[in-house]
């Protein structure tokens, strides 16, 4: 059989095949592997204000049985599996709104700071806000949901001086009492303790206590979700006709305590009310159609809520761009 064969073909096949490879050698990228990530904030319009959703990095919680609790540890691995994440470590991220109203910087929860009781993975809210051009000077409220240490961790920096020097800081006053008590120094509790001391005192002066239903700061509403903690409260965040709500530690995880609102979380101050506050604000957002903004669902964590069955789904949001 004779093989009719171009001169024209020949470069062609080449081309297709890579020259290495018809010499018999390795082919070889032509543009080096880089090893980097994109920064870690996203910006997105809420009306009139601008949103930059800010991450503290992700955090490791591990294996999920006992931290996951009420529900048999073979189902709970079994929801994992089934939406594709890992069944033995489970992985929260931290999201951080910084909402600007034209008349006020407003960020939400500081994540870890600098202790690294979940590892090195966290820690990173400054370096976020450097990469998304937003000076920690230029804070003018500190927002916070509750006193746990992923939340408060980062109002002081590793010489204990606070990092957002000209903010007001406003929490419910019933989790400042509790969780800056010296008396549970001796407790279970002691690394929250001693860390929500650490933060927390420090801007003592300069802390406003809001209450349930309050709008403390223009288009920022207060809403009670008592459970998690004492004093753990959401958020009601609007502008323009438009709104979300900042939900804090409400839900950690959006497959497990969404679809078994019920389960019980066993950092929560009191499981049981913490469950009955997520099933009944879960159930308002749904049938309002109302935005979310959750600190711990994969980043960067905005979305919707819809009634599912006995539970919920969560619906993440397309990143918006601003051009």
């Amino acid at each position: 059989m004779t093989l009719n064969v171009s001169r024209r073909s020949l470069l062609a096949l080449g081309a297709g095949l890579g020259a290495s490879t018809l010499l018999g050698g390795t082919a070889q990228a032509r543009a080096p592997k880089l090893g980097t990530q994109t920064p870690y904030w996203h910006r997105f319009m809420l009306g009139e204000a601008e949103v930059t959703v800010v991450s503290d990095g992700p955090l490791p919680l591990g294996d999920p049985s006992g931290t996951f609790t009420g529900v048999p540890k073979e189902e709970v691995k079994k929801m994992l599996s089934d939406n594709f994440l890992s069944p033995d470590n489970v992985v929260l991220e931290q999201n951080s709104p910084i909402v600007n109203t034209g008349d006020k910087l407003i960020l939400f929860d500081t994540g870890m700071g600098t202790s690294q009781l979940f590892g090195k993975t966290t820690g990173r809210q400054q370096k976020s806000m450097q990469e998304a051009g937003i000076k920690p000077e230029d804070i003018d409220a500190v927002v916070l949901s509750h006193a746990h240490i992923d939340h408060i961790g980062g109002i002081v920096g590793a010489n204990d001086k606070p990092l957002f020097p000209n903010a007001q800081y406003y929490i419910a006053q019933s989790d400042l009492e509790f969780w800056t008590d010296e008396g549970k120094m001796g407790s279970p509790l002691k690394d929250f303790i001693v860390h929500a001391r650490k933060n927390l005192l420090p801007v003592r002066d300069r802390i406003v206590f809001f209450k349930d239903g309050q709008e403390f700061l223009p288009g920022v509403t207060a809403i009670a979700a008592p459970g998690h903690t004492v004093g753990h409260t959401i958020f009601m965040v609007s502008s323009g006709g438009k709104s979300f709500a900042f939900l804090g530690d409400l839900s950690h995880h959006a497959v497990l305590l969404l679809e078994r609102p019920r389960m019980e979380f066993s950092y929560d101050t009191d499981p049981k009310q913490a469950a009955a506050s997520r099933v009944k604000l879960l159930e308002m957002l749904a049938a309002n159609k109302t935005a979310v903004m959750s600190y711990h669902f994969a980043w960067p964590g905005y979305g919707h809520v819809a009634k599912a069955g006995e539970g919920f789904h969560y619906y993440p949001e397309p990143m918006q761009m601003n051009l």
